[in-house]
């Protein structure tokens, strides 16, 4: 079961800003705050959703610039710090994995499904070598440990970039329980509470939606990895635009009944 601390509860009452699934691609993440500055009034909340690491070649510089937006928000006269809510996506979760990886029952099996889903660009970003990391997978768990050891100081020594993976939240919900914000999707025969890995692996569920799930009015995701094009549904929103993989950054403005209030294109 989920601890609450792991769920965000956002005001049903004010506009909601959202950015998808980034991917590592910095360079859209700044021209979409520079848009956002514009356009993001105190009062405003922001919800990242997920995928900051992974597939792209820009990691540490993408979460530079997370931290230094918040930093500029937070600076704005009327701006609380629960207004801004970071989600753990895919690849946040594998990156938290990858620094346990001594514990895997067949590390070199996980390593290499790691790899095969973008996690190779995380490892560069934090001055890992691959290389290294499948030769402890062979040398055993002691070896295995102090690779996972020097990525984990690798990033203590990023400034804030720490700080935000310890951050990070499963869901975020409007405290009218009218909108669900999630990374992947939901598993709509389980309540929020019981949810686990659907957050980040559950998605195919969400498109199929034929009722509101658990009473909301609208699920919204920033990730899906087999489409990566921004639809909607009778019950459920994607906002993931394909960035990292050539596609745009889905950045939209939610009003409190769920309905895009506007959207930003970087």
């Amino acid at each position: 079961m989920l601890e609450i601390k792991v769920l965000a509860t956002l005001r049903g009452s004010g506009r909601i800003w959202a950015i998808s699934a980034i991917h590592g691609e910095a360079e859209r993440l700044r021209n979409a705050h520079r848009r956002l500055a514009t356009e993001i009034v105190p009062g405003d909340q922001l919800i990242y959703l997920g995928n900051y690491f992974g597939h792209g070649s820009m990691v540490r510089e993408t979460v530079d610039e997370l931290l230094l937006f918040r930093r500029a928000f937070l600076a704005r006269l009327g701006v609380e710090v629960d207004d801004i809510v970071y989600l753990r996506g895919a690849q946040e979760e594998m990156w938290q994995k990858l620094l346990q990886l001594q514990f895997a029952h067949n590390p070199a099996d996980v390593l290499r499904w790691m790899v095969g889903n973008g996690v190779a660009s995380t490892i560069a970003a934090y001055d890992g070598n691959l290389d290294e990391g499948y030769a402890s997978t062979r040398d055993g768990i002691l070896a295995l440990t102090r690779w996972t050891g020097q990525l984990r100081q690798n990033m203590r020594a990023r400034d804030g970039h720490t700080a935000l993976m310890s951050a990070l939240k499963h869901a975020a919900f409007t405290d009218d329980d009218g909108l669900l914000f999630v990374h992947a999707g939901v598993n709509p025969a389980l309540p929020l509470a019981a949810q686990g890995d659907s957050f980040w692996w559950g998605g195919a569920e969400l498109d199929a939606l034929t009722e509101s799930y658990s009473g909301f009015r609208l699920v919204i995701r920033g990730s899906d990895p087999r489409n990566r094009t921004i639809r909607a549904t009778s019950f459920s929103l994607t906002l993931d635009g394909g960035c990292g993989f050539g596609g745009t950054l889905g950045v939209a403005c939610f009003g409190p009944d769920g309905q895009i209030l506007g959207t930003l294109s970087p």
